[in-house]
């Protein structure tokens, strides 16, 4: 299932499609055929080349890919206040925000990514609920990574930041949602049934919260990482950011059908 999901967050990001448009152009057009058939191989290939490049145009006008993106994270926007979370044992956090364990090799810093909320807002929740336990889940999910797993570069965060170790489970073998809860509610002393805070990036928190209380977690969403905002102007634009976006909403769309499919959610 691992390797799986690595071959579709390849197949589901866009710039992808427009490497394989990009090449059955030059298949088409280096074809060589005489006559009628050289004609046809020639018009269909400066076709799908153009397509490859309107594709690739249109990746980067943001407020499409935002409009999905949006309706996906406008259902959990609440999050519990202070008073209410005295009713939770801890919080879930799913990896996700650490920068591979390459990336930390000869660094004296931590390295978080461009969801690093998903690290820094637990300690805030820390400070409002005393005995609040974080459950960090995440192995390492590079397909041949063979360094630090998630939850060891988790470790290293939180104790930077002051986090007692009692107050810190670790998972460490998980590369899936479907892993992260499988293996997380086998963990000593956690009990699924107890009420736990679910806390991952705003967009992938429908998969996570179906993934969650199928396997039999007592969660409530805490959605972080927010992408989209309440609008978005007409003009932004960024082949940067918006193919990013298109990959989000992609990658959840698909994983969450195949999830459904497989019975995991």
């Amino acid at each position: 299932m691992f390797i799986a999901s690595k071959l579709l967050a390849f197949l589901t990001q866009p710039l992808a499609w427009v490497a394989a448009l990009l090449l059955g152009a030059l298949v088409l057009l280096g074809r060589n055929n005489a006559g009628a058939r050289a004609h046809l191989h020639q018009r269909r290939g400066r076709q799908v080349l153009w397509l490859a490049f309107a594709l690739l145009l249109l990746q980067g006008w943001e407020p499409l890919p935002d409009a999905f993106l949006r309706r996906m994270e406008d259902s959990y926007t609440r999050t519990p206040t202070a008073q209410e979370l005295q009713g939770y044992q801890g919080v879930v956090v799913l990896g996700g925000a650490l920068e591979p364990s390459y990336g930390w090799e000869g660094r004296s810093q931590v390295a978080l990514n461009e969801a690093a909320e998903r690290m820094v807002v637990p300690l805030a929740l820390l400070r409002q609920k005393p005995d609040l336990q974080i459950l960090f889940t995440g192995g390492e999910g590079a397909l041949l990574g063979q360094g630090l797993s998630e939850a060891d570069r988790a470790r290293i965060f939180y104790q930077s930041m002051g986090v007692p170790p009692e107050r810190l489970w670790l998972e460490d073998r998980s590369r899936t949602t479907y892993e992260n809860a499988a293996f997380s509610a086998k963990l000593p002393g956690v009990d699924p049934g107890q009420r736990w805070l679910l806390l991952t990036s705003a967009w992938h928190m429908r998969r996570a919260m179906a993934t969650f209380e199928k396997a039999g977690w007592n969660v409530t969403p805490y959605a972080v990482d927010f992408a989209t905002g309440s609008q978005t102007p007409w003009t932004a634009y960024s082949l940067v950011r918006g193919s990013r976006k298109w990959g989000l909403v992609l990658h959840e769309v698909v994983g969450l059908m195949v999830y459904r499919a497989t019975g995991r959610a």
